[in-house]
């Protein structure tokens, strides 16, 4: 009776210091949703076909590229540990839901006691017969075998809303690993279409080369007519020499481009299946983006930041149920004797207990309270990291919307730069083999003409890359 009259007055002070000791920071909802633009532009949106709903197999249509990335999303070793990530995350919820659950257990033991004959328990022991005439046994051997259970009562649902918490952690590792996915598709397709690009601009220095060595020729046979001099062969010769070393660097480019293909693959270096056709005849996907609100339900990164918003929120709840009482109940049976013989012999040896107990902390509660100052940190800062995500990824598409439109109008002004230094070339030559223009003309016109085709070649290459960027900063490449 005494006892219950303690906990009379503890659970009521517990109860009254927790509520003193736990003030969560109010986050409102409208702070957890962030309100995004209503579009991309200075124009409200009014088209939602979003161009990341579409399957990354749908989404490219060159073959080879969609067997590249087939075999990269198998094989990359960054999927894989994002995989384990995921059973990790998956069996903290398990072990979670095991906390919700009692504890069964079996346990044997055998122990031996000695006792002074001058002590309350060895004279008891010593005035007291198991059986008429048999005494009590000196030292005091001991021998158990019983069933115990513990459990933790889940009053203030701290337990259940840690199992939460692991639920939502192991969703956002799979929003984690969809995110990987999104980012190693977008890779893949950079690194294959800088391989095109570097096939190309490859055959044009080699077209180049031959350009370059013709004209020498012809300024050789011009020195020996006395119309031309050591110097324009000796400048013809440095532009080949200096053609020839742009070869080799970009073949190199090329085996790096293979290797770094084959990196993302995971395998070893081979050679890379590519269609060699005409480059700047390829056309970038059609971009629709839709509205701004879909990046929530699109991204990965959104929808993982979103995810660990959650799991921070329960944190905080369990770290605030540390303050609460706590109501645990532990049971025991089994059998329990002094001697092998009498372990067996019921009822006489079997034990049995069932107790509960309520422990509330009082004076040392400083670590509670850090940790439930540090569960309220980490909220906040997923709190910032969510609103900071979906700003970044409103920005990455703004940014692509606009790379994208001015690549169009870039590309078909040096496509006129290059047709006009075509021409230029074909002039110079023939001013060239008629005297009416000197050597300096030519050699700058192919220069020229050379610098203009790898740009157009180059920002051909942006512009494909700017697609595949919109479509991974969208939210697409996961499906």
């Amino acid at each position: 009776m005494y006892k219950f009259k303690i906990y009379q007055y503890l659970i009521p002070l517990g109860l009254c210091l927790a509520v003193v000791s736990c003030k969560t920071p109010a986050i409102t909802p409208s702070q957890a949703t962030a309100a995004v633009p209503d579009s991309f532009g200075a124009i409200a949106a009014k088209d939602t076909t979003n161009m990341a709903t579409l399957p990354w197999k749908t989404y490219f249509k060159d073959p080879n590229l969609v067997a590249l990335i087939d075999t990269a999303i198998k094989n990359n070793q960054e999927v894989m540990i994002t995989l384990q990530e995921i059973e990790i995350a998956k069996n903290d919820i398990r072990l979670r839901k095991g906390a919700l659950l009692p504890t069964v257990g079996v346990k044997a033991g055998t122990g031996v006691e000695k006792v002074g004959r001058y002590t309350s328990q060895g004279a008891g022991d010593a005035s007291t017969e198991i059986e008429p005439g048999k005494e009590m046994p000196d030292p005091l051997t001991d021998i158990t075998l019983a069933a115990y259970a513990n459990w933790e009562v889940d009053v203030w649902k701290k337990l259940h809303n840690a199992k939460k918490a692991a639920v939502s952690r192991y969703l956002s590792t799979i929003e984690g690993k969809n995110f990987v996915l999104t980012n190693l598709v977008a890779e893949v397709a950079d690194s294959y279409y800088e391989l095109l690009a570097l096939d190309s601009q490859l055959a044009i220095i080699r077209q180049n080369i031959q350009l370059q060595t013709n004209a020498l020729e012809v300024v050789k046979v011009q020195k020996e007519a006395a119309r031309a001099t050591e110097l324009a062969v000796q400048k013809f010769q440095a532009e080949v020499l200096a053609s020839q070393s742009m070869e080799f660097e970009t073949l190199q480019k090329i085996k790096e481009t293979e290797n770094k293909i084959n990196y993302l693959l995971g395998r070893y270096p081979q050679e890379i299946k590519r269609d060699n056709s005409d480059f700047l005849s390829l056309l970038p996907s059609e971009v629709k983006s839709g509205i701004p609100s879909q990046l929530l339900a699109n991204r990965p990164d959104v929808k993982q930041a979103e995810m660990e918003l959650a799991a921070a929120k329960l944190d905080v709840k369990v770290a605030r149920a540390e303050f609460y009482p706590s109501l645990g109940i532990s049971a025991s049976y089994g059998l329990q004797a002094f001697k092998a013989s009498y372990l067996f012999k019921t009822p006489e040896s079997v034990l049995y207990s069932l107790a509960g107990d309520i422990a509330a902390p009082l004076i040392n509660r400083n670590a509670i309270k850090a940790e439930f100052a540090s569960a309220n940190a980490r909220q906040l800062q997923a709190l910032y990291n969510y609103d900071r995500t979906i700003l970044n990824a409103y920005v990455e598409v703004s940014n692509q919307l606009s790379n994208i439109s001015n690549l169009d109008k870039s590309y078909a002004l040096k496509a006129k730069q290059v047709e006009a230094l075509n021409r230029s070339i074909e002039v110079a030559n023939d001013l060239f083999r008629s005297a009416r223009a000197d050597y300096f003309e030519v050699l700058m016109t192919q220069r020229d003409a050379l610098e203009s085709k790898l740009e157009l070649i180059e920002t051909k290459k942006a512009q494909l890359n700017a697609a595949v960027h919109v479509y991974r900063d969208l939210g697409g490449g996961w499906k």
